[in-house]
């Protein structure tokens, strides 16, 4: 009865939200990290595609599948690929409903990939598309998925795996940050990280076979920075670091391990875990390391700014590295800024690291976006018009 008040409280809180003139969508996206996130299909409708800010008023209109499977190179793929996603369909759904969403998945991503042809499909994106599809409908999936392509997705879509591996390699580094053993005993045991591959690449649609804890995620990954997903991954390592650390320390052993995720993860308190990490390590500090160079005044605001605008994820490494490249001058430019932009946060990540962040409801995960927003007033106008 306690959790039914607390659903309803929740539910009339996102409402109020959606509600408010203009929408309040720093709430939303509170709402839509904290626990249980955004509780409904029905509600997730209306609140993803503010988290996305994609204008529901003003949806394009599908064109037929038709002519969007002749001549396409991604075509045979793209059927192979949906003909084998009969898991991802709820247990029990008549086959011939079922075929229909699986037509409807193909033409969802084949007009994606002709719509913006710098995007190039990969296997596990129809893993992310069906989710779309199954809890908004074809069109809005259609809308909502382009925009997630051109951002979070963006760096799994290029030509070269280059950029999703160098995000997988954040993985060894946020390890590290939290668990100096586990990292050590994964980098002897030789494993890499390609065991967490299908999780990046598709938000964990892949290999998670409740669709309830898929969606619940989804929640979390559309309100945050691009990059999360990857601590979401090093959260599951932290949760199974016993695991881990008694298993044999061999590549094979290890890799097997890791690779089959346990279906009855803590998924609330791993949410949590991962936005506690994102606000202690985020990603300027961990490029930081990556770079193993000095750096200059890139502080946390930065990535703030960047999720902000939802920047893809690799822009922010992009951005760092040219950072770094510009020299004395910038330097100095910088360091005035810094003292003026970053102090002030810098401490109060300091004080909220110090206050011990793992709070049932991820006071980390809150205060993250929260502050996010709070700092970027000017970039607010633009997404959320």
């Amino acid at each position: 009865a306690d959790f039914d008040a607390k659903k309803k409280r929740k539910v009339a809180e996102i409402y109020q939200a959606l509600n408010s003139d203009p929408i309040d969508v720093p709430k939303l996206r509170r709402m839509a990290i904290s626990e249980g996130g955004l509780l409904t299909d029905e509600i997730r409708c209306k609140v993803w595609p503010k988290l996305l800010s994609v204008n529901t008023d003003d949806l394009p209109p599908l064109p037929a599948g038709k002519e969007l499977r002749e001549d396409n190179k991604d075509y045979q793929q793209v059927l192979l690929d949906v003909r084998r996603s009969l898991r991802r369909f709820p247990p029990g759904m008549p086959d011939d409903q079922r075929e229909g969403l699986q037509e409807e998945l193909i033409d969802i991503i084949l007009h994606v990939l002709k719509r913006n042809p710098q995007l190039h499909y990969y296997q596990g994106y129809h893993d992310i598309v069906v989710t779309f599809l199954l809890v908004v409908g074809d069109r809005l999936a259609t809308a909502l998925v382009e925009k997630l392509s051109m951002h979070h997705l963006r760096d799994f879509m290029y030509p070269t795996m280059d950029n999703t591996k160098q995000i997988l390699n954040y993985l060894m580094l946020i390890v590290d940050q939290v668990n100096p053993e586990v990292h050590d005993f994964m980098q002897s045991a030789e494993v890499g990280t390609i065991f967490a591959l299908s999780w990046l690449i598709t938000w964990f649609g892949h290999v998670l076979s409740d669709f309830r804890h898929v969606v619940r995620l989804y929640d979390f990954f559309l309100a945050c920075h691009p990059l999360m997903p990857i601590y979401f991954a090093a959260a599951i390592v932290w949760h199974r670091k016993q695991e881990v650390l008694d298993c044999e320390c061999d590549m094979a052993s290890v890799h097997h391990l890791l690779s089959q995720i346990p279906q009855d993860l803590p998924y609330e308190s791993l949410i949590s875990k991962a936005g506690d990490i994102f606000v202690q390590f985020p990603p300027s500090k961990l490029t930081k390391k990556a770079a193993q160079a000095e750096r200059t005044a890139a502080s946390t605001f930065k990535d703030f700014e960047l999720a902000s605008v939802q920047q893809r994820p690799d822009t922010v490494l992009r951005q760092r590295f040219r950072e770094r490249l510009r020299g004395e001058e910038r330097l100095r430019g910088e360091e005035r800024t810094k003292s003026v932009l970053t102090k002030p946060r810098t401490n109060r990540f300091v004080k909220l690291a110090v206050m011990g962040l793992t709070v049932a409801l991820g006071a980390a995960a809150l205060a993250m976006v929260k502050s996010a927003l709070e700092w970027a007033p000017k970039f607010q106008l633009q997404i959320f018009p």
